[in-house]
């Protein structure tokens, strides 16, 4: 997947005529529905792929995958609604020039009607119409835990992207919850949702290092959910993924958070650059992308091409571009 190329002008057409007819742009879930869209379903789905093509000959493969339980199911309205600003910074601002998206949702899979959804890798507005199809479950607040375990499986196992296979260059993975995941995917998990047959129980901290071959994995908290506060939850993802944690004091700026980690990570921009682009965008999420990312972009190291992350094999290209 990934062909075609994404319009504003297309988007745009599409809002006016949902606030005309009333049409919700979640008109899957606001209407009713209690399972996974077919679309999304991950069971049986060998691979999503981010191909490159003639229109898009280095593809870069951008996953995004938030939680859709209780204070968190307004992430992906907020992602919809800035979806032409999100590809506005990636395009016009040369931070990308041949972004695949896609997105995904992660629940609970010992509850939840949705445990996971995953979309397509698209260049086009097809990643609109994904977004589209999610169903945003509600509830929330009880366990403390999502499982974002189970979606890390999917990603490590089931996606097939070019940018790394051809080039050695990783994707990039967002997460955005407030939740902890759990400590191990299980494999009754793994074969109820998802379909395989694995071998055994899979630790949270061995699949991070897989899934790490092949993405720059990220976690956001936004605040204002029922858990973003809290230490143990900092700590938990911490733990996993150092300095690829963070901490979001306007859940609204979550694009714009993504976008400019992305140009930095493709060495595009530093932060004030990135800034200076929100603010001639007329985006008031400067302030709030600032200190989201200060962290990150003070660690950016000037080598650009390193090993294998600790930890791991050397399975797969030989070296990776560290983005």
């Amino acid at each position: 997947m990934g062909s075609g190329n994404w319009s504003t002008d297309v988007y745009a057409a599409r809002r006016s005529y949902q606030a005309a007819t009333g049409t919700s742009a979640f008109a899957y879930s606001d209407g009713g529905a209690t399972t996974v869209h077919p679309d999304l379903d991950p069971r049986g789905v060998t691979v999503r792929e981010s191909r490159d093509s003639e229109g898009h000959p280095e593809s870069l493969a951008i996953a995004v995958l938030f939680d859709v339980t209780g204070s968190m199911g307004g992430v992906p309205r907020t992602l919809q609604t800035k979806l032409p600003d999100l590809l506005g910074l990636l395009l016009r601002k040369g931070y990308v020039e041949h972004p695949h998206i896609l997105f995904g949702a992660v629940g609970d899979a010992t509850c939840d009607r949705a445990p996971l959804q995953v979309g397509q890798f698209e260049a086009d507005n097809r990643m609109d119409d994904d977004l589209g199809k999610i169903l945003l479950e509600g509830g929330g607040g009880g366990q403390m835990r999502e499982s974002y375990e189970l979606a890390m499986y999917f990603m490590a196992r089931h996606t097939a992207i070019d940018c790394y296979e051809k080039r050695g260059k990783r994707g990039y993975l967002f997460m955005i919850g407030d939740e902890l995941g759990y400590p191990k995917v299980r494999r009754s998990e793994i074969a109820k949702i998802i379909g395989d047959e694995a071998e055994a129980d899979v630790p949270i901290a061995d699949m991070v290092r897989e899934l790490q071959r092949m993405y720059e994995v990220y976690f956001i908290i936004p605040e204002g959910g029922y858990h973003s506060g809290k230490r143990e939850l900092k700590d938990f993802w911490q733990e996993l993924l150092g300095q690829h944690v963070l901490y979001l004091d306007d859940p609204g700026a979550v694009c714009e958070t993504i976008a400019l980690t992305i140009g930095l990570g493709e060495d595009a921009i530093d932060l004030d650059e990135g800034l200076e682009h929100l603010a001639e965008a007329g985006s008031d999420a400067g302030a709030s992308v600032s200190r989201a990312l200060a962290r990150l972009d003070a660690s950016r190291a000037p080598v650009a091409v390193s090993a294998t992350p600790p930890g791991l094999d050397a399975s797969g290209p030989s070296a990776t571009t560290r983005l």
